[in-house]
């Protein structure tokens, strides 16, 4: 079964462009090294909930959008491969620095997960 990285992101409306650019170069990177399967998606119906929501996991503010995002491997011994070599991949350099993001990465919510049912 395959393993999976996900995140729920906050980012600003005004900054989704930029952030779909660095996602492209990102996933370009990740499948290069291996990631069977790199996607970013943004909001387009995920309202507020009363308790839990997308929007209340990362305490999105007015002026932002959540994405959600997966990158897929073989397994959770080859997502460790990849991940160390796109960790020192020179063209994510950039990319790392906290102060150029697009967004607000101590909101960020990520983890990894054993994949159960596939069909």
């Amino acid at each position: 079964m395959a393993y999976v990285d996900g995140f729920v992101i906050p980012v600003p409306k005004k900054n989704v462009p930029a952030y779909l650019r660095m996602a492209r170069k990102a996933g370009k990177v990740w499948r290069e090294h291996g990631a069977l399967n790199y996607v970013e998606t943004v909001a387009d119906d995920a309202p507020i909930g009363k308790l839990t929501s997308f929007p209340r996991s990362v305490k999105m503010k007015p002026n932002e959008t959540v994405v959600f995002s997966f990158i897929t491997y073989k397994s959770r011994k080859d997502r460790d491969r990849v991940n160390a070599k796109v960790m020192k991949d020179p063209r994510l350099a950039s990319m790392m620095n906290p102060k150029s993001m697009p967004f607000d990465g101590k909101r960020m919510i990520f983890g990894g997960f054993k994949a159960k049912v596939e069909m």
